[in-house]
């Protein structure tokens, strides 16, 4: 089974778009199908919301800069479509399962890291690891389309 051309298309332009907000009216103007079409076709598909998707995915972007960039989490949030350090916060905690300065400090090697957070952390990398590695497979079982040059002015 061929994965879902609109739902591919709507993964690229999440991706492209990742930084901005984005919504489902202007998703549904820009592929012209009712938005809660969209929505269903979406979750089925992916399995998550499209927010939830949204969410995850930049939370997962942000992850590295949290890891080797001492910039201020509100500026990781804000440069990653969070609109404040408190939604940052709380979707990174949502996702994460710890805050974002726990998690910088797990990724410094800091022995201030409590071992039950050590392994929420754990848990919840392998989590978005697996959730992005199968949006991945699911991209790539797009149905190729054969392009064929059948031009008789060679």
């Amino acid at each position: 089974m061929f994965s879902n051309d609109l739902i591919c298309d709507i993964l690229d332009f999440i991706d492209d778009n990742i930084n901005r907000k984005i919504t489902m009216d202007e998703l549904s103007g820009h592929f012209y199908f009712h938005k809660d079409y969209i929505m269903r076709l979406f979750k089925k598909e992916i399995h998550s919301t499209i927010s939830d998707y949204i969410n995850k995915k930049r939370i997962f972007q942000s992850l590295k800069d949290l890891q080797l960039s001492n910039d201020s989490i509100l500026y990781i949030g804000l440069k990653h479509g969070f609109s404040s350090l408190e939604y940052y916060s709380e979707v990174f905690h949502k996702v994460m399962g710890v805050s974002p300065v726990i998690y910088r400090k797990f990724s410094a090697r800091s022995i201030e890291v409590e071992d039950e957070d050590m392994k929420t952390i754990q848990k919840n990398l392998a989590n978005i690891s697996g959730f992005f590695e199968n949006v991945t497979r699911y991209r790539n079982n797009r149905k190729k389309t054969l392009s064929m040059n059948l031009s008789i002015f060679k």
